[in-house]
């Protein structure tokens, strides 16, 4: 028999009360059931994204959230500043070349977090700019953007708004959405929210709001104007999914019970934790300057010549499933995720199956324990 642990950075860990939820009978959506659901869901949605403007449901993946915010926003030939500090700062500009739009992309070597300085530089540059969009945190190298500073830059501008992805960023460090002038959030359900893939969540404010009123890009599917006169009377403009929102429902009580402030500070404890134990491996995270609390990205020692097979390894040998690294960071670096629906001892888990691993592979740079042990007093600390 072997147990099996989930520690990538999507899709993260369900809670076992969740998973019940999806064998009961399945709800229709065009009842005044589903709509009893959805107006509790829209009030518990709000607190998360610390915002008094609705949150609309998508039945997509993240990525569906980040096409409808271009969609709805922008018109063809608006120029945009795209951050990309990996995979998925890379995708803003895919999709905005997509739909027509002139992305003007700051780019900076994987691990690197994109500057405060350079972002207004870019801004001074292209003055005509309408949108800044960016992730808090960049879930392929584990680095955090400087969320807050980067949307009082952009609130400043009349003419233009800041586009925040926070997929695995919501839920796992604060993010003030009205407070700091953040005009759209973005997050995904198999992420800090503790559910399946399938459903994303995206807030508007109301200076975004009345941009969509302009936007000239065609949209149908994702047409958010539809969403959120459908939300106004509890329902969905398109066939939900029903399953995963019954979900939400519960995951959000769970956050609300546990209290906003009480999850960043237990996700700060275990990301303190999880690098302690890399630390004491004589292992180097990918992120030095800015790292996200949501993940650590580590860079695979030289010792190993296959780094791919740290993953593998854990995976197939220990039953410990973990993420590797992306594109050009594929064999390079292996990522450890510790947000969502993860406690003290997945960590000690997570760090005592890679000390196995590495030791499987040739890595020898550690006495067994070294790992787990650094966990145990980084928790005993904190």
């Amino acid at each position: 028999m072997k147990k099996t642990y989930l520690l990538t950075p999507g899709p993260t860990p369900i809670p076992e009360n969740v998973l019940a939820l999806s064998a009961k009978p399945i709800l229709h959506h065009r009842t005044p059931q589903f709509v009893k659901l959805m107006e509790d869901v829209k009030v518990q949605l709000k607190y998360v994204f610390q915002t008094k403007n609705d949150v609309l449901l998508l039945a997509s993946t993240g990525t569906g959230a980040m096409d409808a915010a271009v969609t709805n926003l922008f018109k063809k030939g608006d120029t945009v500043i795209t951050l990309n500090a990996g995979k998925f700062g890379e995708r803003w500009t895919k999709i905005a070349k997509a739909y027509g739009l002139n992305p003007v992309e700051i780019k900076v070597e994987p691990g690197q977090s994109v500057t405060v300085g350079q972002v207004e530089q870019a801004l001074n540059k292209n003055p005509n700019t309408r949108g800044v969009l960016f992730q808090a945190s960049e879930t392929s190298t584990g680095v955090a953007m400087p969320t807050r500073e980067i949307c009082d830059l952009v609130r400043k501008r009349e003419n233009c708004i800041s586009v925040v992805d926070a997929i695995t960023a919501l839920g796992v460090f604060d993010l003030r959405m009205d407070e700091w002038g953040i005009d759209v959030l973005i997050t995904g359900s198999q992420k800090a929210l503790m559910l399946p893939p399938g459903l994303a969540c995206i807030s508007l404010s109301d200076k975004a709001w009345k941009w969509s009123e302009s936007s000239d890009i065609p949209k149908f599917y994702f047409d958010l104007a539809k969403e959120r006169k459908a939300l106004a009377k509890g329902q969905t403009a398109w066939t939900p999914a029903v399953s995963i929102i019954i979900g939400l429902q519960e995951t959000l009580k769970m956050i609300k019970d546990e209290g906003l402030e009480n999850v960043f500070k237990r996700h700060e404890t275990l990301a303190r934790a999880t690098r302690a134990g890399i630390k004491a491996l004589g292992l180097e995270m990918l992120a030095k300057d800015s790292p996200s609390i949501a993940m650590t990205a580590v860079l695979v020692p030289s010792e190993i010549k296959d780094g791919k097979g740290i993953p593998k390894t854990m995976r197939d040998k220990y039953g410990v499933t973990i993420a590797g690294g992306q594109d050009e960071l594929e064999g390079k670096i292996f990522r450890l995720t510790h947000f969502g629906y993860v406690d003290k001892f997945d960590i000690l888990i997570g760090i005592g199956a890679l000390e196995l691993t590495l030791k499987d592979l040739g890595y020898t740079k550690f006495e067994f324990g070294a790992g787990t042990g650094a966990v145990l007093k980084a928790l005993a600390s904190s």
